[in-house]
This record gives C-alpha cells, sequence and structure tokens, in this order.
C-alpha cells in the first residue's frame, strides 16, 4: 500500500487533514473562453457520460441556435430528453445516427458550425473480443465524421482521444491512435480555407461511467469484503468531467488546425483510489486485465520534438503545421526538452491524501 493510501487506512477520521491539495486540481481549464452563442453545435456520442455533462454545460453557459444529441441509443436520448425536454430548452434536437453512416452523419451536420466527436467503443476488454466492431466505430466512424464534415462545411471539430494511443498495447488505444491521425490529416484534406480538425487527448474521467470509482462504489454496496486491484503499482491519470469539457471548450477557441492537446492533470495508483472509496476495506490483488498496461502514457517520447508546453497544457502540433509551431511559440509556449515523456508513473503532479478527497468531490458535485 503507498503512502498515501496508507496515511488514509490508518487515520480515516483525519483524512481530510492531509497535505495540501495540489495546485493541478485548481485548473479549470475554462480559459480561453469559447464563445457557443447563436452558434450550432453537433456532439456524437451525446448521450455518453462526457456528452450529458458537455450538453448540460452549453445550456448553463451559452445560447445556442442549435444544440445536436447525436447517438443511437434510442433509449438513453428518451431519457436525457427527459432530463432536457424541448419545450425548456428549444435549440435541442435529438438525432438517432450512428457514426458508422455517412449519409446520417451528413444529414445531422447540414448548418452545423462546431463538432465534439465523443462517440467510441472504448471498453479495452470488449474491443479485443470484438475487434471488427471496434474497427467499424473507431477508424471508419473517424473517417466519416472527417468526411461528412469537410462536405458539410462545418467550422471547426475537436475529436476525444485517449492516453491510450500513446504506444498502444490494446486495440482500443491502436484504434483511437488510428482516429487521431485521421483527424490531423483532415486538415490537409480540408484545405487551407476549409474544416479545422483538432484532437484533445486526457486520462481517466474520475467517477464517470463504466470507470473504477463507480465500479468500487458497487462492490461496496453490494457486500465486498475486499476490493480488486490489478497491480499494487498501477498508476493513472485523473480529470474530472468539468475539467474535460471546459478543457475541449478551450482548446477549440484557440485550435489552428492539426493540433493534439494534453491538459496538465494529475496521476495516482490505484491502490490509492481503492483506500479514498473504502478506507477500511482490505484489497487484493488480480492481475493485469488483457490489454491493461501497468502505466499509461499521453506523450511519449518519439513526440518531443514537435510538442511545446503552455500554462495549463501540452500541445502536440503536426508535422506540417510550421505556422501554428510559430503562433504557439509566440503566445508564450515553450518547446519540451528532448526526450520528453508525459507518463502517470513520472507525472511530478501526483495526487495526495487531501487531492484524492477533493478530485472526489469535484467530480460528484
Amino acid at each position: 500500500m503507498t503512502p498515501a493510501a496508507l496515511a488514509i487506512a490508518e487515520s480515516p477520521e483525519k483524512f481530510d487533514r492531509g497535505a495540501l491539495t495540489p495546485a493541478s486540481l485548481l485548473r479549470d481549464f475554462s480559459q480561453p473562453w469559447m464563445d457557443l452563442n447563436d452558434k450550432s453545435i453537433l456532439v456524437t456520442g451525446g448521450t455518453g457520460s462526457f456528452g450529458k455533462h458537455f450538453i448540460k454545460t452549453v445550456l448553463n453557459h451559452y445560447k445556442p441556435r442549435r444544440l445536436i444529441i447525436f447517438s443511437r441509443d434510442e433509449l438513453k436520448q428518451f431519457e436525457m430528453e427527459q432530463e432536457f425536454p424541448k419545450e425548456k430548452y428549444p435549440c435541442l434536437r435529438y438525432f438517432i445516427g450512428d457514426v458508422r453512416d455517412r449519409d446520417r452523419l451528413e444529414l445531422a451536420l447540414r448548418e452545423v458550425d462546431f463538432v465534439v466527436h465523443a462517440a467510441a467503443m472504448k471498453q479495452v476488454t470488449t474491443a479485443e473480443y470484438n475487434p471488427f466492431e471496434c474497427i467499424r466505430t473507431n477508424i471508419n466512424g473517424a473517417e466519416n465524421v472527417v468526411t461528412a464534415a469537410i462536405r458539410c462545411g462545418v467550422k471547426r471539430v475537436v475529436a476525444l482521444s485517449t492516453d491510450k494511443v500513446a504506444n498502444p498495447v490494446n486495440l482500443y488505444g491502436a484504434s483511437k491512435l488510428a482516429s487521431d491521425k485521421i483527424f490531423v490529416a483532415g486538415n490537409n484534406l480540408a484545405g487551407a480555407e476549409g474544416t479545422r480538425f483538432s484532437v484533445v487527448r486526457y486520462g481517466n474521467v474520475f467517477g464517470s461511467r463504466g470507470s473504477v470509482v463507480p465500479f468500487f462504489k458497487k462492490l461496496i454496496a453490494d457486500g465486498a469484503e475486499s476490493l480488486p486491484i490489478t497491480d499494487e503499482r498501477m498508476t493513472r491519470f485523473w480529470i474530472t468531467l468539468t475539467q474535460g469539457v471546459n478543457f475541449v471548450l478551450s482548446s477549440m477557441e484557440m485550435m489552428r488546425g492539426g493540433e493534439i492537446y494534453v491538459p496538465k492533470i494529475p496521476s495516482t495508483t490505484i491502490p490509492d483510489v481503492a483506500t479514498l472509496i473504502s478506507p477500511t476495506l482490505k484489497q487484493h490483488v488480480i492481475g493485469i486485465r488483457p490489454g491493461e498496461k501497468l502505466h499509461e502514457t499521453m506523450i511519449p517520447a518519439d513526440d518531443a520534438h514537435c510538442t511545446v508546453e503552455l500554462e495549463y497544457r501540452y500541445v502536440i502540433l503536426a508535422s506540417f503545421a510550421h505556422a501554428a509551431r510559430e503562433a504557439y511559440l509566440h503566445r508564450g509556449a515553450k518547446p519540451v526538452a528532448e526526450g520528453f515523456s508525459y507518463s502517470s508513473d513520472t507525472n511530478p503532479e501526483k495526487l495526495d491524501v487531501r487531492g484524492l478527497q477533493t478530485l472526489l468531490a469535484m467530480a460528484y458535485a
């Protein structure tokens, strides 16, 4: 058990008196501010955890002309419409559709200004067992979004990526790496005045559907006597849904086309997260699952030569984006050191006891 986890386990009543919260938890990534007033926005995978939070954020802060929820799940769209009824939010449009279907995408993207591409097949083990389905959604779907956006004259597209794309060891990571390449290359296909495409890459979303936090909570609710840990050394990057949505919006505002944006976010071990959820419950090691990494990397060393650093984010620039590099350097960005990599195990911003507690509070606020 790590020192932070041990401190919680030994003194759970003093859990909120740990070390100071890392400054990284105070980053809300809301700047630069994106103006979506009187704009038409479409979100693929709009009924997922990110999509729902994105829709809620836009409705709370903007007055868009149209806000289109594009997904293939009829039930989730129905449930979402109960939460966000069209009578109260007349800008909302609910489109049943699949990113595998280019024709349907083109219909949905007519007169759309901005697209956030959040649709994906995300479960590592599911992708390993159903490889063709993963490829059709994550790779073919990415191609369809790029083609449809260009044909419909969309102004900007931001695609959500994952920390698993760097040196991938599973199909999910490999398929999202291919997706990232497709979106970056989409700028060449669109031409100098056409649609701009960029990518946002971040780590695990704390508390999102399918993540480890609700998994642990369910086990505890079901009466588990101990929590399963794949490996005591395992580390992961963490971000909240609110931070993720803000990061997408601020990246969309500053994008020039071809960038991969990586937020500066903290990391911690999985045993520490388990101890946070239940300070007194035992833990047992079950071993790493197929396609799973011990640590995650968001910027591999091979990309250091084209990466610049801003105050709250890193930007991996496309090889063809010479003007963009100069523009970022002009706004204060600095090239990273040769051989630089951004990994969860060597990340200098580790979550301490107070940090874990604060992150949990932020995630479920």
